[in-house]
């Protein structure tokens, strides 16, 4: 058994094989359809249904996230497993209630075990890729210590920018953050979008064309980077040509260590919508 236990949320959108080899707790939010249609994202409801069913619905869903007796229940389990050593690491508290769930769960537990509760202040594989590195120390053997200075150093050193085919989904679901100023501007436009030092999505610039965008976030990335060792990751919404040209790229300009392709879920898509895709770079361990 680990020394340290890493806990996330759904909406970190690690494939779901990466989740168990690293033996990391994945707690649910919820998918919103009608009173009568609630679905946890990542289990009683695939990325892949949800697209489905998301062309097929008149309305956009609405998203919610875990209650703070489920966070308690989860942590509690882990206790009773041994696991006295937990780190917990959330979407951006500026997206969500999630973080301040986790958070507020954690203030039952005194000092029986040792809980650290993250905002992220990312989303997506954003935090996905936090969490697995951390998860991957942890697996190895590294203390609570060790595992936590490496959060912080990834929490400064990670950076998300991603793509939209519509801005509505944002708008509808109230996510759109300091991005509204883009409402009713994207004829022939194609907003490159990233969550800022707040956890907010804003719009980092504007360009014309898909391809421009693509080289825009590849330059804006390697003046960030440079040669330094990076691992990548490419969530999107069923949109795997376009993800592919972006880790395509990223292999060719960058020192790539580790990469993962993974789907965004039905949470982030629901706020998202179908076809985003986003590139995310952190610095590897030197």
């Amino acid at each position: 058994m680990s020394k340290v236990k890493i806990v996330t949320d759904s909406t970190a959108d690690i494939p779901k094989e990466l989740a168990e080899e690293l033996n990391i707790t994945v707690v649910p939010l919820n998918v919103i359809f009608s009173e009568e249609e609630t679905y946890e994202d990542g289990v009683t409801l695939t990325s892949q249904d949800f697209y489905q069913k998301l062309m097929v619905e008149e309305t956009i869903p609405t998203t919610s996230q875990p209650t703070p007796f489920q966070f308690e229940e989860v942590y509690r389990s882990l206790a009773e497993q041994g696991e006295t050593n937990i780190i917990s690491i959330h979407l951006s508290s500026k997206l969500s209630g999630t973080f301040q769930a986790a958070s507020i769960a954690s203030q039952s537990f005194d000092e029986e075990i040792s809980l650290h509760v993250v905002d992220s202040k990312l989303a997506s594989y954003g935090i996905g890729i936090m969490v697995v590195e951390v998860a991957r120390m942890a697996q190895q053997g590294k203390s609570l210590e060790e595992c936590l200075q490496r959060l912080e150093e990834l929490l400064q050193d990670t950076k998300l920018y991603f793509l939209v085919d519509t801005l509505e989904y944002l708008q509808k679901n109230g996510r759109i953050g300091k991005a509204s100023a883009l409402l009713g501007s994207l004829l022939k436009i194609k907003p490159i979008l990233s969550i800022n030092e707040d956890g907010e999505v804003y719009p980092f610039e504007k360009v014309r064309g898909q391809k421009k965008a693509i080289n825009r976030i590849i330059d804006v990335l390697k003046e960030e980077y440079g040669d330094a060792p990076v691992h990548i990751g490419s969530p999107h919404a069923v949109n795997d040509s376009l993800a592919n040209e972006l880790l395509e790229r990223a292999r060719q300009e960058f020192n790539v260590q580790s990469e993962v392709r993974t789907n965004i879920g039905a949470v982030i898509g629901a706020h998202a919508g179908p076809g985003a895709v986003a590139l995310v770079v952190t610095k590897a361990k030197s």
